[in-house]
Parts: structure tokens; sequence; C-alpha cells
């Protein structure tokens, strides 16, 4: 086992940085901070309504144009989803984008604003995480810190590339999700039976929703344009499948809530032996069903509510819009099956997990007690 994770450990560290190299840089940015704002009007911009200008003054704190100032101009049309509202001090991230064939001057290139610069935020609560997880969680919390890492390489560095480069995305997020199941369980559990069978289950869960993903986008005609995340992605690449890019989503999704249901029946079969050797196959089994049982009730509540969480403005809108109209909306539905994608695929964990992990932790432990019994009467 431990030769398994090697491999996929340099799996990681050699071939994913390969495929990150192909990634091409679509946008240079920089930072810069605003040193002043004038206000100016700006009628008939948009749709005959009246809109507001602001004349930026952008100091650049990053790149080859470092310290130069730059007027920038920032409409403000009174759409929150679209305005960038300025203050003076605050920080934005630029857009450069070149003016001539050869950039040696500050002249020869134009700056756009692209948005506020918020990654320091990000840092800072990223951070007190780490450190929180550490401190309560010890030894356990840097190898779920490990795994946290593994898992977005995996994600970032090999399902984003495959996906890009023309892989199904459905095989693409099966197998980053399989290999994100080894690296974490095997990480946090230890190599042993309890850890296969959990890998085992989520496993053959994360197939069993890659394929109800697919029928689920098949027989609801969804389109995979559920967003305008989707709508910008398609279009600068319109040749992906976008209704692959959904199923793939699906899967993702659901792989944190599979694995916690695994690995949560496998231990515990695994404490029931380690009290009561003389239970049956069918008794442990029996044992990991009623805990699958409960943990059901609120892995498949958890995975409802993520949804719910994020499509709170859609929930909201329901107010406003008929019912019968409502349910049939192609971003509603998607959210809708992909929430009942995930339930069912926890709910087909439970028994898969429980019946493997039965089987491996009564062979394996007989095993070691059998061989222990054998060398003890070879000493003796």
């Amino acid at each position: 086992m431990k030769k398994i994770l090697t491999i996929i450990l340099l799996f990681i560290g050699i071939i994913l940085p390969t495929l990150a190299d192909d990634q091409k840089t679509v946008l240079p940015s920089q930072t810069g901070i605003v040193e002043n704002i004038k206000y100016e009007d700006a009628d008939e911009l948009n749709q005959g309504e009246q809109t507001t200008k602001q004349i930026v003054t952008i100091k650049v704190l990053t790149g080859d144009f470092k310290g130069t100032e730059r007027l920038v101009e920032n409409m403000l049309t009174g759409n929150p989803a679209y305005d960038i509202n300025l203050k003076k001090s605050d920080k934005v991230v630029l857009h450069v984008e070149p003016t001539a064939e050869n950039v040696s001057t500050p002249d020869d290139v134009d700056f756009f604003i692209a948005d506020i610069k918020r990654d320091n935020q990000i840092y800072v609560f990223g951070a007190i995480f780490f450190i929180m997880l550490l401190l309560i969680g010890h030894k356990k919390g840097l190898t779920s810190i490990i795994s946290i890492v593994s898992t977005c390489a995996l994600i970032f560095f090999m399902l984003m590339p495959m996906i890009l480069n023309g892989f199904c995305p459905i095989a693409s997020s099966v197998l980053v999700g399989i290999l994100s199941t080894i690296i974490t369980i095997y990480l946090v559990g230890g190599f042993n039976s309890k850890s296969s069978a959990a890998i085992i289950g989520t496993s053959s869960s994360l197939i069993f929703a890659g394929a109800l993903s697919m029928l689920a986008i098949y027989f609801a005609h969804l389109t995979g344009f559920a967003g305008e995340e989707p709508m910008f992605l398609y279009t600068a690449r319109p040749d992906l499948s976008f209704t692959g890019i959904l199923s793939a989503s699906m899967v993702i999704a659901a792989l944190g809530a599979l694995m916690d249901t695994s690995v949560s029946i496998a231990s515990t079969i695994n404490e029931i032996y380690e009290t009561d050797k003389n239970l049956t196959i069918k008794q442990l089994f029996k044992s990991g069903m009623n805990v699958g049982r409960d943990i059901i009730g609120t892995m498949s509540n958890t995975l409802i509510l993520v949804y719910l969480g994020s499509a709170l403005p859609l929930v909201l809108l329901s107010s406003n819009i008929d019912m019968n109209k409502f349910f049939n909306l192609n971003q509603v539905a998607t959210e809708i099956l992909s929430a009942l994608t995930g339930s069912i695929s926890i709910l087909i964990c439970v028994p898969i997990t429980a019946i493997i992990a039965a089987y491996l932790i009564k062979k394996q432990k007989e095993k070691i007690n059998f061989n222990f019994d054998t060398e003890k009467e070879l000493n003796d």
C-alpha cells in the first residue's frame, strides 16, 4: 500500500506540473492602488440612463511599470453585479493590454481595472483555518492539510488540464476523485483494511455518481449553462462539453460527503470487531448498516443544505414566479438534480462500504492473528 501512495505522490510531483505547463496565461495582471478619484456624469451610455464615470488615478505597484501612475476610467451604471465602486487607497487588480508589438514604455500598454484586490483577505482566513486545524487536530490536522493541498493540486493541475485538452470530463473527475480518496484516506487512516474498505466504497460510489449524473442530465435535458460562468467559458472555449463539465461538477461536489460516509462506516466496523472478534461478517455488516442508517440522514441533509445555501437567491426567486415554471427552470432543475445525485450516491455508498469493510477487516484480522499464533508456536 505504501508503494501505491508513493507512486501517486510522484505522479503529482512530476506529471502534473508538466500538464500545468500546457496552460497558457490568458490575461497578464498587475496590482495598483487608488490615489485619487474624480467623478463625471456620462449621459446616454446606459440605454439613455445617466451613468457615473470615475476618473481614477492609479499607481502601479508591481511589474515592469511599477511606480508609474495612470488615469483609468471606471463606469458606475447602478448595477451592483457589475459596478466596481472604488475609494481612495483601495488596491485593485489591473488588466494590462499591450498597444504595440514591443512593449518598452508605459505608453505601449493600456491599464484597465479588473476588480478589487481581495487575495490578502483570503490568505488571512486561510491562515486562521490551517492554524486552528494544527492546534486542534495535531498530527491528524497536519495530514488533513496535506490531503487538502493534494486534492487542490489534483483539481487545478490534473482535472483542469485534462478537461481543457479534450479528455472526457466525467472520466477525468472520477479519476481525480479516486486519486484524492486514496491519498486522503490513507494519510488520515493509515495503511490498513479499514482505509482500504473506505477507499473501495468511495470509489465505487463515485463511479455510480458519474453514471447517475449522466442519466439525470440526459433525461432532464440539462444544458450545463446554469449560471454566468459556463457562458463566459463558452465564449472562450465553445469546443468543450458543458454537459460533461456539469456531470464532473456533480461528482466532485459529492466526493467529500462520500469520503465522510465510507470512513465513518469502516472505522465503526473496525472498532466493533476490535471489541468482539467472534463476530461474523454478517454481524459486522449489520452493525455497519445500522451506523450507515444514522449517517444517511445527516449526510444527505448536509449535501442538500450545501446546494440550497449556494442557490439561496434562486430559492428567494420562487416567491416572485409561478412554482410550475420555477421548478422547470434549467438552473433550478440543475441544482435540485445535483443535490439528489449526491444524496443517492451516499445511499449506495452505505451498503457497499459496510459489506466490503466487514469482509476485509474480518479477513485481515484473522490472517494477522493466525500468523502471530503460528510464529508463537514455532518460537516455543
